[in-house]
């Protein structure tokens, strides 16, 4: 009997171990941040999948920039977007927009359906396009397709933007499409829970997808400006 209730209690204490370690890692991720001495500029990137924002509290909450879904492919526009905007500039956030970019639609009615929506605003962000394969459709199109078509994209968009437009680009997509074909644009990368090694020369850097911040209810994406960058940095 004693040797069985000396088991059973080893069992136990090997159980709550085992829910404290895993408890102790899910913290652990769902709080892990860079160094903020190395990244002291934060931001964050919403759509309305964030719902209702009271942008007050998100700018007293160590967020210094925005970047707000504007559209995606060829015809569709976040329904946030100008009220998300308009509130949070009025909070005194520096604002910046970006555009979903479809595989599967050519890159000039993306750039149209972009250009539609992005605000007439000189001190904006510089303007972003998501190349990412999450969310997006089925088609693999060849390298030679797709940079023509981003490539489509992006001189419309900077040519009434007046500003070069930046490349939000996870790992897969890169090392698919971007990596080793001439990029000249700024990288925007993404990295979870751990610094990017992709790519070295970025300027803004996803670190968290299901960051918390004040004034938002649920999840939010965090991000950090690479660390000799400000804020004017990137509104040209």
């Amino acid at each position: 009997m004693k040797f069985l209730q000396a088991v059973l209690r080893t069992l136990f204490y090997i159980a709550v171990g085992g829910v404290i370690s895993i408890a102790g890692a899910a913290f652990f991720f769902m709080n892990w941040e860079p160094d903020r001495d190395d990244f002291p500029v934060r931001g964050i990137d919403v759509s309305h999948h964030q719902g209702d924002i009271d942008w007050v509290k998100v700018a007293r909450d160590d967020v210094a920039f925005v970047y707000i879904k504007a559209s995606e492919g060829s015809d569709f526009r976040d329904r946030a977007f100008a009220a998300n905007w308009q509130a949070a500039r009025a909070a005194g956030l520096p604002t910046g927009a970006y555009h979903f970019f479809s595989l599967c639609k050519d890159g000039a009615s993306q750039a149209r359906n972009f250009l539609a929506v992005l605000p007439d605003e000189p001190d904006m962000l510089a303007p972003v396009v998501d190349l990412e394969f999450e969310g997006n459709c089925a088609r693999r199109p060849t390298t030679d397709e797709v940079l023509r078509e981003i490539s489509a994209f992006v001189a419309a968009v900077e040519l009434i933007a007046g500003k070069r437009v930046i490349f939000y680009a996870p790992e897969e997509f890169y090392r698919m499409y971007l990596s080793g074909n001439g990029l000249n644009r700024r990288l925007w990368v993404r990295s979870i829970w751990h610094a990017p090694s992709y790519a070295s020369d970025w300027v803004l850097w996803q670190f968290h997808q299901r960051g918390t911040v004040d004034g938002i209810s649920g999840s939010v994406d965090l991000n950090v400006l690479q660390n000799d960058l400000s804020v004017v940095d990137i509104q040209s």
